[in-house]
């Protein structure tokens, strides 16, 4: 089983390599702008892992993956991506425009890129979402939006690509502890300490998405209470979220 996964380098995407190869025998390809990351996670994991060292905004960045792997993938996780935190007021068309050309952009050309070897092979895509692409928080509307669009696409993808035996899904992470994101405050506080979670859960539910072909995983999955009470009760969320609840940087992604 051959699986490329962007955002390799640190964080979510590492622990989604170090995790298919370990439980899966997986064989990874690793994509992300930092060679020497990769070059010592592929040594590191094993098992004929191979990198492209690659900033997946470039033009020649779809290219370049499909090159490298040719008919040979099985499942592409779709994990690069970012948040910069600033209100519209401030950042405006700008913010917005980076960070869909990251979180949305990006992952729409490479899977493009990769669609006719993963029809050949029956294989999976998961797209690395984000709970926030559901609920959205003062100064982080540009995340949300691009969040958003990929959960939307990502449905409309998984009935489009049923008929040809791939399965897309999506994983829709809270707040994730990592290098860029310590979330000291949210742990040491009981009340939120469970908003938390590890790239090694989420790692499990890319897991899960792709070869248990599941539609949709919510890490940690109490954050469905928040998704649902978006839903039935708009003005209670919106109170909640324009009150400062819960603002602080989901910052899980690299």
């Amino acid at each position: 089983m051959v699986v490329v996964i962007t955002g390799a380098s640190s964080g979510i995407g590492e622990a989604a390599a170090r995790h298919f190869a370990r439980e899966h025998g997986a064989r990874c390809v690793l994509v992300a702008r930092r060679a020497d990351r990769l070059e010592q996670l592929a040594g590191e994991i094993g098992g004929g892992a191979s990198h492209v060292a690659v900033d997946v905004t470039e033009p020649d960045a779809p290219a370049r993956i499909a090159e490298h792997v040719g008919d040979d993938v099985d499942v592409l996780v779709n994990n690069a991506g970012a948040a910069w935190r600033e209100p519209f007021a401030e950042g405006g068309w700008e913010d917005v425009r980076r960070t869909m050309e990251l979180n949305f952009n990006a992952p729409v050309r490479i899977t493009e890129a990769l669609l006719p070897a993963l029809r050949k092979r029956g294989g999976a895509v998961v797209n690395m979402a984000s709970v926030a692409g559901r609920v959205a928080r003062p100064r982080t509307g540009a995340y949300s939006a691009s969040k958003a669009a990929l959960n939307a696409w990502t449905d409309a993808l998984r009935a489009e690509e049923a008929d040809n035996g791939v399965h897309v899904g999506a994983v829709l992470p809270g707040f994730i502890k990592t290098e860029g994101f310590p979330a000291r405050e949210l742990l040491a506080n009981p009340a939120t300490r469970w908003m938390v979670s590890t790239p090694d859960r989420v790692a499990e539910a890319i897991a899960d998405v792709a070869l248990d072909r599941r539609a949709e995983r919510i890490v940690p999955r109490g954050y469905g209470a928040f998704i649902t009470a978006r839903t039935l009760m708009p003005r209670l969320a919106f109170r909640m979220t324009r009150g400062g609840a819960f603002t602080t940087s989901t910052g899980g992604e690299e």
